[in-house]
Formats: structure tokens, sequence, C-alpha cells
């Protein structure tokens, strides 16, 4: 007999899976409430960091066609539902586990792409989107100007030019 409550977890989990921009999978084991209560906070109010149910996991995520994730859901798992800057999310587990041992990050699925623990690392590592973005605005702008200062010149080389010739004569 099947139990409804296991069959509405599973409907759960799947629908924070296709609400997500990204999963980060860690191992909690000796995190106490408070602890676990700061990371959640760390994370903001677009993820969610929830323990789970392994095998509801599993085919939660099976039926959203994820790739295959059974070596990450395996143990004491919480999952991060991360559902804005995954790159921002990756960098808060990584602070979190150098000051908390017992959070153990064991991998993410981000984009399409399986990431292990030392990917995450490396996604940590990245600059975040608006450090991106504002990056490249300013070489956008910065490109502008210089073009701007090439056509202006022109005209202004050109006067330069005919007077100096005027002058000659």
């Amino acid at each position: 007999m099947v139990n409804q409550k296991n069959v509405e977890t599973k409907a759960e989990i799947f629908s924070k899976i296709e609400k997500s921009n990204a999963l980060f999978f860690t191992e909690y084991r000796g995190l106490t409430v408070a602890e676990l209560k700061d990371l959640r906070n760390k994370l903001g109010l677009e993820n969610e960091y929830n323990v789970t149910k392994n095998t509801l996991a599993k085919i939660a995520a099976k039926e959203a066609g994820l790739p295959d994730l059974d070596s990450y859901l395996s143990g004491a798992t919480a999952i991060g539902f991360i559902g804005d800057d995954p790159i921002n999310a990756a960098k808060v587990f990584a602070d979190f586990s150098k000051g908390n041992e017992k959070l153990i990050v064991k991998g993410a699925l981000y984009d399409g792409v399986v990431y292990d623990a030392e990917g995450v690392k490396k996604l940590a590592s990245l600059e975040s989107r608006e450090v991106l973005l504002a990056k490249f605005a300013g070489d956008v702008k910065a490109t502008m100007a210089m073009a701007a200062a090439t056509f202006q010149a022109l005209p202004t080389k050109t006067v330069r030019t005919i007077d100096a010739l005027k002058a000659q004569k």
C-alpha cells in the first residue's frame, strides 16, 4: 500500500526541484538547530535548505529528468534548493563549511551539470553575477567612449589639416 505522506513529500521535493536554479547536496550530521537556522538565514529567502529522505529525493530527481544523483543522495543528506544566484549560494556553503567542519558539501547540480565537492569550491571562487555584469557594463562603456573619441577626432583633425594648408598658402 502506498503511503500518502511519502507521495506528498515526493511531490513537494519535485516541485522544489522544478523551481530551483541549482541544487546543493550536503551532509549536515552534527549541526545544531541554531547552526542550521544560521545557514538558512545566510542563504536568504529565495532559497531553501531542507533535510530530505534520500529515496524520495532520488525518485523526484528521476521524474524531473535530472542526471544520476545517487552518489550525492546517500547518508544524512540535506539539499539546498537555490532559487536565485547559485554562485552566491556556493559561496555561502563554502564559507559556512570553513567555519563549521560538520557541514560537508558533497556536490551540486547547476545548469544541468553535476559538480563534485571540488567543483563547488571552484563555483564559490567565481565572482558574483552582479560583479560580472558591472565589469561587462564597464567594458561596453569604455568601448563606446573610445569609439566616440575616435569619431570626434576625425573631423577635428581634418579641420586642423585644412587650417594648416590655408596657413601655408
